[in-house]
């Protein structure tokens, strides 16, 4: 006679399937964060970040969508495609449109034993070392104890030094300085510098 525990084992087996098939279909756990773009007090434009969990994966995006006027109309999109597997960058790409036009498309992807890093299709520069921390973590994780960080749009390595109260300065290959401002481990403010025109990243409520 079946003792109740394996009437209960038995069931759940047959109507929910072996217990080692559920991971395999558990739903993937996505955090999505929301900013404005400000310039002199004005939204110019709008970010969203996204960062989806599954198994030993992590994907990031983020979708950047600026309107403004420099001397005349621009409108810029960036979209930002990053892949981490047991937190070590796999792929990244990163296009960017300029007035509805493509401007720029850059990929760094792992090759086995190094990362090729390739510019509208032409390959142009090889990082051997392992990536672990690229900017677009910045919107997720408080870079505490992190030195430096990798570019996904230029391919280059960014220099973080931390101020102090949860804030970072970070200095791209142009020597651009941006400041990033924490609460509770999340991105609240950043003060970007882009050369032409300087705003701020702010979080919404």
């Amino acid at each position: 006679m079946l003792s109740i525990n394996q009437f209960i084992i038995i069931c759940t087996i047959l109507f929910l399937g072996p217990i080692c098939s559920i991971d395999k279909d558990v739903a993937p756990i996505k955090n999505t964060f929301y900013f404005d773009i400000i310039h002199k007090d004005n939204v110019i434009g709008s970010l969203k970040a996204s960062k989806t969990i599954k198994d030993s994966k992590v994907h990031y995006q983020s979708v950047t969508t600026i309107n403004t006027r420099v001397i005349k109309k621009i409108d810029v999109n960036y979209l930002y495609n990053v892949t981490y597997e047991n937190n070590k960058l796999k792929r990244a790409n990163v296009v960017i449109d300029v007035n509805d036009k493509p401007y720029a498309d850059i990929l760094t992807n792992w090759e086995i034993d190094y990362y090729q890093i390739s510019k509208n299709d032409k390959n142009e520069l090889v990082v051997e070392e392992d990536i672990n921390y690229a900017t677009i973590l910045l919107y997720f994780d408080e870079p505490i104890n992190v030195e430096r960080c990798y570019s996904e749009q230029d391919g280059s390595f960014n220099t973080i030094i931390p101020l102090g109260n949860h804030s970072y300065k970070k200095i791209n290959a142009k020597n651009h300085e941006n400041i990033y401002y924490y609460k509770n481990g999340f991105l609240e403010k950043a003060e970007i510098n882009g050369g032409l025109i300087k705003f701020d990243i702010i979080a919404q409520k």
